[in-house]
């Protein structure tokens, strides 16, 4: 087919009145470009050239099929955050846990239905640290004729966030790898692939994004957190944005002047442009509320721009957040509530088969070669395991039954009780390895509450769960109590995500039913921590005939 043909079908695609589009056709070419932020120019990995990479465009119930081709010297897999994959877990992308990599020179079909999602959610590189720049929004519009449950707005903007290095990211992670030490931070964040106006070493610059609006209108922001490794703020000076939407999940609208989007996350909020002109600074800052963990506190700026504003006019400034603003987060976090009306309701999973404790934190671990550790190397661990990547996927052990790839012995408790949250915490800061996974039957319901640690220093984790949405039943600071906490539970209308923060020195608990058969990755959405092994996986059985289970692999499906 060629592309003017495919052009006319994709506009046919897109223009509801034409006609109600089924399946969606994208070429993903993985490939280098030279690209220039704060006055340094490095080649980059990027989707078709593109920083941040194309939006995916489909609606509600859609078929998604999208061809990778590898053409850069890494290895590539691409992973569609947040949809759900009902048994199509070879296409969910996370290296070595549902396929192997595609190699260089090879491409594969990723193959999806969006079934009963709408809303935003990210794709992104899930191997190493590609991710930084391999990575861009998803756009599930809702099912022709369905209106959204909020005031239609006059237009849609994508807003990524990001952070940028100087230095290639893989020399970075490898040569904290290679130390035992901590990686260095980013140079700058970004919005839409801009640091905005930022002057650093040697180097000032406007790399500027402009949000051009007219007065008087209503634009759904589609905000997204495409960052390696920081929760961030999002403010814009002067206006007040309504948050209608999270990770693709409807909620109760609310106002705010402050968003918290962490790695991985999206929020969707309605910005009314009730000003009659001017230039309106956007900022997007950082929110770590851990003295000891080294953080980038360099503010990405834009600017929000009404239509005739003159160029000599100043631009309205703003001012961030603390780094360390914990009741700003938490006044965001608790204000989410699903919207759980009759079209869309909040099926929260009222009992439990499988109550779960997941201690997550950090260890040191030996290292005989870390000079620079002094023989040591940090780690990170869930319920003390630090997660070994294996070189075969896991999704392929498990269904050609392959032994010696992984065990299914992964602990529902912490292996030793102690005060989680005391600094230091008494327990041992080293931890074990294995390819551990934890076997869950189809329709199972599950509860998990994570734990953060004090063995090496309190601090937040945004927890990320392939293959289900999942409902925040409660939270709290310091040791997770069954016997108080649980009576607090949320059960009427909790916030559905698929990515939750964990607070730091504190607890989160959430639930979600099994209903999806394959092997899916919970792991740390701060791609240091994945890196050093805070990562586990569920293994979900089938369920009766075949439309409870896992469908067969795709021929083309890379080879270890």
């Amino acid at each position: 087919m060629d592309s003017w043909v495919r052009m006319l079908i994709f506009i046919a695609c897109i223009v509801p009145p034409l006609v109600e589009c089924k399946v969606r056709h994208y070429k993903f070419n993985v490939v280098l470009k030279n690209t220039t932020r704060l006055c340094s120019s490095k080649p980059i990995v990027t989707v078709n050239g593109k920083f941040p990479g194309p939006t995916l465009y489909a609606r509600e119930d859609d078929t998604v099929l999208v061809k990778v081709r590898n053409l850069v010297n890494h290895n590539v897999t691409i992973h569609w955050h947040g949809v759900r994959q009902i048994r199509t877990g070879w296409a969910d992308g996370p290296a070595y846990i549902t396929q192997c990599p595609i190699l260089p020179g090879q491409s594969y079909v990723y193959n999806f239905t969006l079934t009963g999602q709408r809303g935003t959610l990210l794709w992104h590189a899930h191997v190493n640290w590609l991710r930084s720049t391999l990575h861009g929004a998803i756009v599930i519009l809702p099912k022709l004729g369905v209106p959204y449950p909020f005031p239609k707005p006059n237009k849609e903007l994508v807003i990524i966030l990001g952070e940028w290095w100087k230095s290639d990211t893989e020399d970075v992670i490898n040569e904290a790898l290679k130390s035992g030490l901590a990686p260095n931070v980013s140079d700058a964040h970004t919005i839409n692939g801009l640091p905005g106006t930022v002057s650093v070493a040697n180097c000032s610059t406007q790399d500027v994004y402009k949000l051009p609006v007219e007065s008087g209108k209503t634009y759904l922001l589609r905000i997204i957190n495409a960052a390696l490794n920081e929760e961030l703020f999002f403010k814009i000076a002067g206006h007040l944005l309504t948050v209608v939407e999270v990770d693709a999940s409807y909620v109760k609208p609310f106002k705010t002047d402050t968003i918290l989007v962490a790695p991985g996350q999206t929020t969707n909020a309605l910005l009314t442009t009730d000003q009659n002109s001017g230039k309106y600074t956007i900022v997007a800052s950082t929110f770590m509320d851990s003295p000891v963990v080294a953080v980038d506190n360099l503010t990405a700026t834009a600017t929000l721009h009404y239509t005739g504003t003159l160029a000599t006019t100043p631009t309205v400034l703003i001012t961030p957040p603390p780094r360390n603003a914990t009741q700003v987060a938490n006044n965001f976090t608790k204000a989410l509530k699903s919207l759980n009306s009759k079209k869309y309701p909040a099926n929260v999973p009222l009992t439990v088969d499988h109550s779960l404790l997941f201690t997550v934190g950090l260890g040191i671990n030996p290292c005989p070669s870390c000079k620079a550790g002094n023989g040591s190397r940090v780690v990170a661990a869930v319920n003390n395991v630090t997660f070994v990547m294996p070189t075969t996927a896991l999704l392929q052990a498990h269904y050609f039954n392959t032994q010696g790839v992984f065990t299914t012995d992964f602990p529902g408790n912490p292996p030793q009780v102690y005060n989680y949250t005391a600094t230091p915490a008494a327990a041992s800061s080293q931890t074990t390895n294995g390819t551990k996974v934890y076997r869950l039957p189809f329709n199972s319901t599950v509860q998990v509450v994570l734990q953060d640690t004090g063995v090496i220093a309190p601090e937040s984790h945004p927890i990320h769960l392939h293959g289900f949405n999942f409902f925040v039943v409660g939270s709290g600071v310091g040791n997770y109590d069954p016997k108080t906490d649980a009576g607090n539970f949320n059960l009427v209308d909790p916030v559905e995500r698929n990515t939750i923060g964990v607070p730091t020195g504190g607890w989160v608990a959430f639930r979600f039913r099994a209903d999806n058969p394959g092997v899916w990755f919970l792991h740390c959405h701060f791609e240091v921590h994945t890196t050093w092994g805070l990562k586990m996986a569920f293994l979900v059985d089938n369920g009766k005939g075949p439309n409870e289970s896992l469908i067969p692999p795709p021929n083309d499906l890379p080879k270890c």
